[in-house]
């Protein structure tokens, strides 16, 4: 009975580091805090009553992933996402929309949380094939999106400006650099972004979240937050953004979460 309770106590704090990295996927994939939490905490709670169903992973982490798309039944077809604005939406539908569920799914899965394509396919129950067609569909989307204006909150120089040449590189325009609240809600209100990519912490005492929400109160518009430590961030315990990515990030991985917070709901 010890070793047995000693077990259920190592896979409760497995699942618990996991959380966070599932709760920014869920967001991800919902494009929404709300949605996406209910999800997770769906999935935890069966996950802690029934180890067993994730037993059967090697990886605790890979098979937290692969409960939760199980138990994604009672929410229905979520990956399709709410509607977001109508004018970007309709200038990018063609771009957006023709990539399936599942090539999103598998492009979230390896770019945003690092799973390996054959992990990829454990989780979301599919042959290694058909997920390695899936992601290569997905790169190819992603090459196809239309150009939008994106404004870059970013207090650190060096960074600010790799993240600009990322953008510009995927395909779409900088309307400008933020490096303080006040410069980003100036910019914001100047040249009406289709999506923000904003640092959490900026300059001094400033954030990121404190100016998307000034800019939000007058438009409504994607945001994509960075961090270098998502797991603080991602508690669930108060209102926080739907999408984040890592410090450092790749230029698919941005591609990815500019295609997904484009085409759902943002925060």
């Amino acid at each position: 009975m010890a070793e047995e309770q000693v077990a259920s106590k190592k896979v409760s704090e497995a699942i618990t580091r996991t959380l966070p990295f599932l709760r920014r996927y869920a967001r991800a994939v919902t494009g929404s805090q709300q949605q996406g939490d209910e999800w997770v905490r769906l999935c935890a709670e069966v996950a802690v009553q029934q180890p067993e169903l994730i037993a059967e992973a090697e990886d605790t982490k890979v098979g937290v992933f692969a409960l939760f798309h199980r138990l994604r039944q009672p929410f229905g077809v979520i990956e399709e996402g709410a509607a977001g604005s109508e004018s970007v939406r309709g200038r990018l539908k063609e771009s957006l929309t023709d990539m399936a569920p599942m090539q999103r799914q598998v492009l979230l899965l390896t770019v945003l949380e690092g799973f390996t394509i054959s992990d990829a396919a454990h989780i979301l129950g599919v042959s290694v094939d058909e997920a390695e067609r899936s992601l290569e569909e997905a790169r190819r989307e992603l090459q196809r999106v239309a150009s939008v204006r994106i404004l870059v909150i970013e207090d650190e120089a060096v960074i600010a400006l790799d993240v600009a040449d990322i953008v510009r590189n995927a395909g779409h325009e900088v309307v400008g650099i933020a490096a303080t609240e006040k410069t980003a809600i100036e910019l914001a209100r100047k040249h009406s972004p289709h999506l923000v990519l904003a640092d959490i912490q900026l300059r001094g005492s400033d954030s990121g979240i404190s100016a998307v929400n000034q800019i939000m109160k007058s438009m409504s518009v994607p945001v994509i937050f960075v961090t270098g430590f998502p797991e603080r961030l991602l508690t669930g315990k108060q209102v926080e953004p739907a999408f984040v990515i890592s410090k450092p990030f790749d230029p698919d991985l941005l591609r990815a979460a500019i295609a997904q917070a484009l085409d759902t709901v943002s925060i």
